[in-house]
């Protein structure tokens, strides 16, 4: 892949379980609501200065977030950070750049 490319989509794994779980209270609250079910479905990365991950995570019933989370390089350790999100999505939404 190359830099600033985004990536084909790829099932989920645990490690993008792991990162959309560290995210989830940042989103929690910009929603002001609970997400009783948390699973991430699939995934794009970007690498760029760190990576960006657009990751698919299902919330319950048949209701969809796209959320975008970037990680700094290792150096620089600092947290994860929800960059943005879609709300509203569907099973069959595609993950796009956004």
């Amino acid at each position: 892949m190359m830099c600033g490319g985004v990536s084909a989509t790829k099932p989920a794994t645990a490690e993008t379980q792991r990162i959309a779980d560290q995210v989830k209270a940042q989103l929690e609250e910009k929603e002001n609501r609970k997400f009783p079910v948390f699973k991430t479905m699939e995934f794009k990365s970007q690498v760029v200065a760190g990576t960006n991950y657009f990751i698919k995570v299902h919330v319950g019933e048949e209701e969809f977030i796209h959320i975008r989370v970037f990680e700094s390089l290792p150096h620089e350790n600092k947290p994860l950070v929800l960059s943005s999100y879609q709300t509203k999505k569907t099973k069959n939404d595609e993950l796009a750049y956004f």
